[in-house]
């Protein structure tokens, strides 16, 4: 389930010089914030859940979600480069897989670490603040990866749907709909970020079951029916 050949390709198209600068630009911005925040008042356990939730986890960590999962296979199907992947003896299934690995991969690397590098600066990990907040951005980026690779796969629009689905969903009706927090990739994985906090600085508005078991549903489905789209996508080629 997992080819050298499409990951290099893939790991090449999301690493590229112009990719590379903006999924690196708000990791950078997360750090300068919180170099700013601790200079200006000091180790402060709830600043830092505030600066983690409301902007590593908020914000951060989906929108690099959205780049490096339409990212994986959003312009080979766009400019049809696909084709030739396709032609390739490989299974379908195995080619989708791949690319989710490394979206996963490099939103992991372009969201946890940052989270993690902030957690220590604003408040050195006090009350496991940055080590919860960075289990969160893992747990996360393999939901997020998943999803929109789904949207990648399923329109030439992913990336607006999946800013959409981001800023808006997440961010804005998440914040005044408390019924569209239930549907909230973020919220599912703060439920884990607060079991391994045991804290009450973060907090989560479904149980650790539920949102376990809704980060596994996600990831697990998005990823069968992006090879089931990919598979009819190979059909209408050789047609």
């Amino acid at each position: 389930m997992y080819d050298p050949t499409v990951a290099r390709l893939t790991y090449r198209a999301l690493l590229g010089r112009r990719r590379a600068l903006i999924l690196g630009a708000l990791p950078l911005l997360l750090i300068v914030i919180s170099v700013a925040v601790r200079a200006l008042t000091g180790a402060d356990d709830q600043t830092a859940a505030n600066v983690l939730g409301g902007f590593a986890l908020a914000t951060m960590v989906p929108i690099i979600g959205v780049i490096a999962g339409t990212g994986a296979i959003g312009p080979e199907i766009d400019d049809g480069s696909v084709v030739y992947l396709l032609s390739k003896p490989l299974k379908r299934p195995t080619i989708i897989v791949t690319k989710l690995i490394v979206a996963i991969a490099v939103t992991m690397v372009f969201s946890a670490v940052p989270t993690l590098i902030a957690g220590l600066i604003l408040n050195g990990n006090g009350q496991q603040i940055a080590v919860a907040y960075t289990v969160a951005a893992l747990v996360s980026s393999i939901a997020y990866s998943a999803l929109f690779l789904l949207l990648g796969t399923v329109s030439r629009h992913a990336v607006v749907f999946g800013l959409v689905y981001a800023l808006v969903w997440e961010a804005l009706f998440g914040s005044l709909v408390s019924g569209a927090r239930t549907l909230s990739v973020q919220q599912w994985s703060l439920a884990v970020a607060h079991k391994v906090s045991g804290g009450e600085l973060v907090t989560s508005d479904v149980s650790l079951t539920t949102g376990t078991v809704l980060l596994v549903a996600v990831t697990v489905l998005a990823t069968w029916y992006a090879g089931q789209k990919l598979r009819s996508l190979t059909l209408a080629g050789e047609e």
